[in-house]
């Protein structure tokens, strides 16, 4: 079901996904990779709804205004789509985002539909970024976060999630493509030592071979046997929050 939700800046178009029934269902803040609402995602929502969840996904590239959907393949091939896509993920930003994500808070802690007091998130590349800082931007409202794939989880830009590390109070957990140039070594370990100096119960998981991106069923680099591997620990951690604490 698609709602429009309205924000500081503007209507954020959104989906909404749960089981058949009335519910209510812990709830699940799904944050968009950088390719933007699309068949393949909505279908990664409608899935996680499946396994018992009311799941809210966000079109975080509201502020840019409509756009039509993109096609991976073209898109990974350069010129006037990645042009596009670009202009794009410009109109948000780890603040922007964390400003958008207190109001999905709100708006999913009025419906009738939604149990617990807490929300879980989940994020994959752009979006792994910001499961993250929802984590600490928000601890008491998050019951547990993963960030899939994600970029930019410690480097020295002021939103970086690495620098919220001591105010998160949720599990996390942290799958890494084990081929990602938007994640090197170097930032792992900066995020392990903000983590680990923090006292955040985290797991980071690395996937040997699978590409950044693994996931995603539309991509040219859709690994099943990671991607499959990914549900396991999502649902796993989902089941271990404690939503009502």
């Amino acid at each position: 079901m698609q709602i429009n939700i309205t924000t500081p800046d503007g209507i954020a178009d959104c989906y909404v996904f749960h089981p058949q029934g009335n519910g209510p269902w812990p709830a699940i803040l799904f944050y968009m990779d950088g390719l933007a609402i699309r068949p393949a995602l909505l279908a990664m929502a409608e899935r996680l709804s499946a396994y018992g969840y009311y799941v809210l996904l966000p079109n975080l590239f509201y502020r840019a205004g409509a756009y039509a959907p993109f096609d991976p393949a073209i898109v990974f091939k350069g010129g006037p789509e990645r042009e596009r896509l670009m202009k794009l993920m410009a109109s948000t930003n780890g603040e922007l985002a964390m400003r958008d994500t207190g109001t999905f808070l709100d708006f999913l802690a009025k419906q009738p539909s939604v149990a617990g007091k807490k929300v879980g998130c989940t994020g994959y590349c752009m979006g792994g970024r910001f499961a993250l800082l929802a984590a600490g931007t928000y601890p008491d409202r998050i019951a547990a976060s993963s960030s899939f794939h994600g970029g930019k989880l410690a480097t020295d830009d002021p939103d970086s999630p690495h620098l919220v590390a001591g105010k998160i109070r949720a599990p996390i957990y942290i799958g890494v493509a084990g081929i990602d140039q938007h994640f090197p070594d170097s930032e792992k370990d900066r995020l392990q030592a903000a983590l680990e100096k923090a006292g955040v119960h985290y797991q980071l998981e690395v996937y040997p071979g699978a590409h950044h991106g693994f996931t995603m069923t539309d991509f040219p680099i859709y690994n099943r046997e990671a991607a499959e591997r990914h549900w396991e620990r999502l649902l796993q951690l989902l089941r271990d929050a404690k939503f009502d604490a």
